[in-house]
């Protein structure tokens, strides 16, 4: 398999193939509007208007697995991202990421970049994990995504290259990017 391999749905709900973004560099993020990450929208956007002209494509997946941070319908969703965060990179409908019901475009971007923890050096990691450790424990478990804001950095042939957890901001990604374009 590869990551052309599976079809996804825009957030206005046409069935289109991955396959068409081949030779880019891709960021893939599950996204939330109602979550502390949420602010992440903006250096999302800016890292796409740098770095779009020079083949890069970012592509955010919505979705209401995590603390139902997501409820709106993908309107809602959109008319969101465009209003508070000016978001004009690709956005498809909402989508499970994790568990028996995820996406299998999420199943492959899991398996191909492991889980590889939280940096509990940094506050918001160590919130997160210990957070998770208290209510949620079994997202800890295994390779799934763990929370909103997840993001795999694909390169142009279409290979997994990294995997960015959710305290990891966007802008910690530009020198692993312009390594790739």
């Amino acid at each position: 398999m590869s990551i052309y391999s599976y079809d996804v749905e825009t957030i206005q709900g046409k069935q289109t193939s991955m396959g068409q973004y081949k030779g880019k560099v891709l960021i893939i993020v599950n996204t939330a509007s109602k979550c502390g990450f949420t602010p992440q929208y903006a250096d999302l956007q800016k890292l796409y208007e740098e770095y779009h002209d020079q083949g890069l494509e970012i592509l955010g997946f919505p979705s209401n697995q995590f603390g139902e941070q997501e409820p709106g319908a993908n309107s809602d969703v959109q008319s969101f991202c465009q209003l508070n965060y000016g978001v004009s990179f690709p956005l498809f409908s909402k989508t499970e990421v994790r568990d028996e019901n995820a996406h299998p475009l999420f199943s492959y971007l899991t398996e191909e970049a492991p889980f590889g923890g939280f940096n509990t050096n940094e506050a918001s990691g160590k919130m997160l994990n210990a957070f998770l450790e208290e209510k949620l424990p079994h997202f800890l478990e295994g390779n799934s995504v763990k929370w909103n804001f997840t993001k795999f950095l694909v390169d142009r042939e279409g290979n997994v290259i990294r995997r960015f957890e959710s305290t990891d901001e966007p802008m910690d990604m530009k020198a692993d990017i312009e390594r790739l374009l």
